[in-house]
């Protein structure tokens, strides 16, 4: 699915009206999208009231909508409106005026002295609905705005869900104009906006559900766009089929190299990780003093003792070991939990020199990279890089705020600059292709930010890498899985304390269900 910037999104709007469909139906889809996704999303909270606030413009006609459906199925709701009535215009004041006609009670808000009752209504309220300001927002949000933008922000307890973009975020770049709404369920419409998944817009948004207007697919087709955000239907039938015939060599050998002194759970977790994910066999090389360890640790998965002069650390003479080996391996993993060793960190970069295997670069491996970025350049093989933000900003000379205010940005340029696949771990992650081209995932959830779970989704990207998947394929499918689960996880126990571990378990299943039809 296409990622669009306003513009683009206006446009499409002033095509599909210019083809014939009127904008007050368009406005009519968006509005019942919207309360179908709250009713679908948060029914216990609906039943408690429902709290409306509508600018002026479309995204308030928006809301009229939503308003005029509580209303029919009698949900008590309240409609604050900050304008006149008389001042509505175009689509918006029919909206109004159907709202009206059913009996439709609201409350007009000019003024910051109004905003008592406001204030009051917020805090009862099951659902807040922000139809404040829509796309073509582009300065500063002040003054009555800002103030009741503040009240929402300031409500606990209550579900909020934002209008196409939440009020106050520039729907193109993600920056926070002045003040922003915190939602926890954005409702876009059309294609989802590119301010809803880079910069402050992504913390802003929370749930992002994208809403199917009807603009005829014909002028989504004919967008210049490069960048997409993953569906489940976008990964059907990436997971090649297995003939009756095959056996464990064709699916691939991956080798890992990982593992140091207190970090040998890295090495095992993305060695089961690419096991569950489908690769035929499996090799984990540890220091020879760890090797013990990881053979308790591990049963289907295969080790690879490496010389280490007894010091439990990935070494030189690895590196000259670990080539001598490569044959018949599809996929290499190298760096969880290798240790920041000044040995080993030179002993990484020797080897991803004469790697002549597509590779996956994770953690430790990241920060040898850091290093001496010039070593990207002598790769002999294709690189997939999977950074944290703090990885990133090592990566980029720059701070992890940076990072944060434009993953995409960030992202492109590096992988544009050093021809790697970029694998932008976080909410949303971003994957960026050499060629430009990006791709945001919206699948996971915060219970999931525990130890290894970097681990496990650079085992699973390395495991499909292996079953002749391209690698950007793979890191697609990789990471939908990888959050899928974690929030099927997180809908049975809770959004909290979720292990590595329960992902790995789950991975065949749900890589299964996602890349069917």
């Amino acid at each position: 699915m296409k990622i669009v910037s306003a513009q683009d999104m206006q446009g499409l709007d002033r095509k599909a009206i210019a083809s014939g469909i009127p904008g007050s139906e368009l406005m009519e889809r968006a509005g019942r999208g919207v309360f179908d996704a709250i009713r679908e999303e948060f029914p216990d909270q609906l039943f408690r009231g429902v709290v409306i606030v509508c600018g002026k413009g479309n995204n308030g006609g928006d809301g009229f909508v939503v308003a005029r459906h509580c209303h029919k199925l009698g949900i008590p709701v309240t409609v604050f409106l900050l304008s006149a009535a008389e001042k509505l215009t175009g689509d918006a004041r029919k909206s109004f005026e159907h709202y009206s006609a059913v009996s439709g009670q609201y409350r007009e808000i000019q003024s910051e002295a109004e905003l008592s009752e406001l204030s009051e209504a917020l805090r009862r309220a099951g659902v807040i609905v922000d139809a404040l300001l829509g796309t073509g927002l582009s300065s500063p949000v002040s003054g009555l705005y800002r103030a009741v933008i503040d009240a929402i922000n300031a409500v606990k307890g209550c579900c909020v869900v934002a209008v196409d973009v939440p009020s106050g975020v520039d729907a193109t770049s993600g920056a926070v104009l002045g003040a922003a709404v915190h939602s926890h369920m954005t409702c876009t419409f059309g294609l989802p906006k590119r301010g809803l998944v880079n910069g402050q817009g992504a913390t802003c948004a929370g749930k992002i559900i994208v809403i199917d207007i009807g603009i005829p697919p014909e002028f989504v087709e004919a967008l210049d766009v490069r960048e997409y955000f993953l569906t489940r239907e976008d990964l059907v039938g990436a997971l090649p089929s297995r003939s009756p015939h095959a056996h464990k060599g064709t699916f691939g050998h991956v080798l890992v190299i990982a593992g140091s002194p207190g970090m040998t759970g890295a090495a095992a977790l993305a060695g089961q990780a690419a096991l569950r994910t489908g690769a035929g066999l499996v090799t984990v090389a540890v220091p020879e003093t760890l090797n013990a360890i990881l053979e308790t640790k591990l049963t289907e998965v295969m080790t690879l003792p490496l010389p280490d002069a007894g010091r439990g650390f990935f070494c030189m003479d690895a590196v000259r070991f670990l080539t001598k080996n490569l044959d018949g391996k599809n996929a290499v993993i190298i760096g969880p939990g290798l240790s920041r060793h000044e040995e080993t960190q030179a002993a990484i970069r020797a080897f991803l020199a004469d790697c002549t295997v597509p590779m996956v670069i994770d953690a430790d491996g990241l920060n040898a990279v850091a290093c001496d970025l010039t070593c990207l350049a002598r790769l002999r093989s294709p690189a997939i890089v999977t950074p944290h933000p703090g990885e990133m900003a090592r990566l980029m000379r720059c701070a992890t705020a940076e990072v944060q205010r434009d993953r995409i940005g960030c992202s492109r340029k590096f992988a544009t600059d050093y021809g790697v696949l970029v694998v932008l771990k976080g909410a949303l992650t971003v994957i960026a292709a050499p060629d430009g081209s990006i791709f945001v995932n919206p699948t996971g959830n915060p219970g999931m930010a525990t130890g290894g779970m970097g681990d496990a989704l650079t085992g699973m990207i390395g495991g499909l890498i292996a079953q002749s998947i391209e690698p950007v394929r793979a890191a697609q499918l990789a990471t939908f899985v990888h959050g899928s689960i974690g929030d099927l996880l997180a809908r049975e126990r809770a959004p909290l304390g979720i292990l590595a571990s329960d992902i790995i378990e789950r991975i065949p299943a749900e890589l299964w269900r996602c890349s069917q039809r």
